[in-house]
């Protein structure tokens, strides 16, 4: 079932920019594709019966991207795959969907994991934002080999895609607490520095 319907509200100076006409049917589905990939967790995570290593977020993680990726096709954009992961790019921007903390908290706490796999930081590293001015940045000189392959674009993106950050945060009873969508320059601590940023709406849709 389609999400596409009409725009609830004007899309950002940003988000156009961006996004081009898709901007505003975009933002209308984030936040619902979101919510039924929690229902979806939700399910799975009631289904498993444990208090403990739930199901909840890896469901919900790979749901999400699958329903970001069916709102691509659904606009009649692109889905590539990236190391056996399904993208979204709509007018040459990718979203890249992470939920940053299962409690409700400020964005600025938001972390990349330890254990993130290379392909993560990659995309971050090649197809991010650059580091805001004044931040420290390696020299080419000292740069090491692996270090240089982090910033080397991935083929299947497309050296010109851009990477739109979607982060959110949720927990199986809760649902979607907050949704934010911007640029996210990943540091080398592993936070994050954000160029912009814009918080969307929460949708409301009843658990299956």
């Amino acid at each position: 079932m389609s999400v596409l319907g009409d725009d609830r509200a004007a899309p950002s100076a940003w988000a156009i920019d961006r996004f081009g006409q898709q901007a505003g049917r975009l933002a209308a589905a984030v936040p619902v594709q979101l919510a039924k990939a929690h229902a979806k967790a939700h399910a799975a995570h009631l289904a498993a019966g444990l208090k403990k290593r739930s199901p909840y977020g890896v469901t919900l993680a790979g749901v999400v991207r699958e329903n970001l990726a069916e709102t691509a096709r659904e606009l009649g954009e692109s889905v590539r795959d990236v190391r056996g992961y399904e993208y979204a790019v709509i007018n040459d921007h990718a979203l890249f969907p992470f939920r940053y903390a299962d409690k409700p908290r400020p964005l600025d706490r938001a972390r990349l994991p330890s254990n993130a796999s290379p392909t993560r930081r990659r995309l971050f590293r090649a197809h991010g934002p650059q580091s805001p001015d004044g931040l420290f940045e390696v020299d080419n000189g000292l740069a090491t080999e692996e270090y240089l392959g982090l910033h080397e674009a991935f083929e299947e993106l497309g050296a010109s895609t851009r990477l739109v950050c979607v982060f959110f945060t949720a927990d199986a009873e809760n649902g979607i607490h907050v949704i934010h969508w911007g640029e996210a320059h990943l540091e080398p601590d592993r936070t994050f520095t954000w160029p912009y940023r814009e918080q969307l709406p929460v949708a409301l849709v009843p658990l299956e």
